[in-house]
């Protein structure tokens, strides 16, 4: 227990670290932003509770936001997410269950059980936070456009960094 959460506090400050110093500073045109941190969220024990869950995510977004000069859209695309992520993990569970303790990675459900669970979260996290910044409904395709992208370019990003740290069995 004391373990995992040591890990969750490195993989937090890790990720925001990276999202600050190198990830923030990577555009493509300003048009595709990748968003690492989430990674955080998605990683987070099953066992973890609603509404840790949606602190944590308060916590993860206002540190992004303070850190990013923004002025809540993190927070809010972060909390969509972990209340999001609450209902699709049992509309997505196997249909033996979730082992106690376990965390969802490639390695534990599996290459294409986890690209879904990825792409579905990351796509609804990206979808809120450029709509939200736009926050015109002219704007609307084009934010469309930009959290597609994103989304596209984040899974990969979150997908080399399953693979790295990838233990083998």
């Amino acid at each position: 227990m004391i373990r995992e959460v040591a890990v969750n506090i490195f993989r937090f400050a890790l990720l925001v670290f990276l999202q600050f110093f190198v990830l923030n500073n990577i555009q493509f045109s300003g048009f595709v932003n990748p968003y690492l941190y989430v990674m955080f969220l998605l990683l987070l024990p099953f066992r973890t509770t609603e509404w840790f869950m949606l602190v944590l995510a308060f916590v993860l977004g206002l540190v992004i936001d303070v850190t990013s000069a923004t002025i809540g859209y993190h927070t809010v695309a972060t909390i969509f997410m972990a209340y999001f992520r609450y209902h699709l993990l049992r509309f997505i569970a196997p249909h033996d269950g979730y082992e106690p303790g376990m965390s969802p990675t490639i390695s534990s459900l599996g290459f294409s059980w986890f690209l879904r669970y990825t792409s579905i979260l990351v796509l609804a996290h990206h979808l809120v936070l450029f709509w939200i910044e736009s926050f015109r409904f002219g704007d609307l395709l084009p934010a469309t456009l930009r959290a597609l992208a994103s989304s596209v370019f984040t899974i990969l990003l979150i997908f080399i960094c399953q693979f790295l740290t990838m233990r083998p069995k």
